[in-house]
């Protein structure tokens, strides 16, 4: 039995512009569901990543349905869980945390949001040789899709290289030896690339500015990106002067709360609605 009510929220830090409040509440409205979706911003609350097992705790208490977890906490909030689901745990993050009977068992919906945005808006693209920038939580996920989807080797630069290794090693170990690398060499990488997919902070509108040396960009790469605060980074932009092909962050945002509503309503979402709405609200926006 599906619930008529829904309460859920977001934890991360500096979650004050996120849309996905909006597009949860949305489509439990075209629904005819009660749906409530709590932003619970550690920076607004001068909380800091230890203050996960109390907020788990007081969701719990609270009634909620569910949450979404964000930066800096889909790793750290792993511990504090009773299940995974089998891509959570292949890939050690979770942005989706079920709250049922007592339990919490935790999700990965930025894969399958990821892989669903490229899948619609990169067909034919060659796949042979990818770079990607960002070796975190949404990184994570990001390179379990490109594998999945047939990615021939990925090469992961991380401002952290120990980090890149991990997750160059767990990725080759569940997609075959070599089919991920860590960077050692990001313009010779870029340079046998044919694309580029970008999953750091860098390009939020906190975070300003291009993750990467312009110069190595081409016009014969396709750039990918997972900010979507603003829609439109320095990084897109330079890269469609470029003339290169480019995929914004926007279809990863709409399809990772896609499976999150199926998930914690238990009924089918419109994926074309909630694509325009957020298009509607990308549009609104100042700025």
């Amino acid at each position: 039995m599906a619930h008529q009510a829904v309460l859920c929220g977001l934890i991360g830090h500096g979650i004050q512009a996120s849309l996905t409040p909006a597009m949860h509440e949305r489509e439990g409205d075209e629904q005819g569901l009660r749906s409530q979706y709590k932003l619970i911003d550690l920076h607004a609350l001068g909380l800091g990543v230890e203050a996960l097992p109390e907020l788990l705790q007081a969701a719990e208490r609270m009634g909620f349905t569910g949450l979404n977890i964000t930066h800096p906490c889909k790793q750290a909030v792993i511990p504090l869980l009773d299940e995974l689901s089998p891509d959570a745990a292949a890939l050690g993050a979770v942005n989706t945390v079920l709250l049922r009977d007592g339990k919490r068992i935790g999700h990965n919906t930025d894969w399958s949001g990821y892989a669903e945005a490229f899948r619609r808006n990169m067909e034919g693209v060659a796949l042979d040789r990818v770079v990607q920038l960002g070796a975190g939580g949404a990184g994570a996920a990001v390179a379990h899709a490109l594998l999945t989807m047939g990615v021939g080797q990925l090469s992961i630069q991380d401002m952290d290289p120990a980090r890149a290794q991990a997750l160059a090693a767990s990725l080759s170990e569940r997609f075959g030896a070599g089919r991920a690398v860590a960077c050692a060499d990001l313009p010779a990488a870029m340079a046998a690339a044919n694309g580029l997919v970008h999953c750091t902070p860098t390009g939020m509108a906190a975070h300003p500015g291009l993750p990467l040396p312009a110069e190595l960009l081409r016009p014969a790469l396709w750039v990918s990106e997972i900010v979507y605060f603003p829609l439109e980074t320095e990084l897109l932009r330079t890269a469609r002067a470029l003339g290169c092909r480019t995929l914004s962050g926007g279809g990863m945002a709409v399809f990772q709360a896609v499976q999150a509503f199926r998930l914690f309503t238990g009924r089918e979402p419109d994926p074309e609605r909630m694509l325009r709405h957020f298009a509607e609200m990308v549009g609104n926006r100042p700025g």
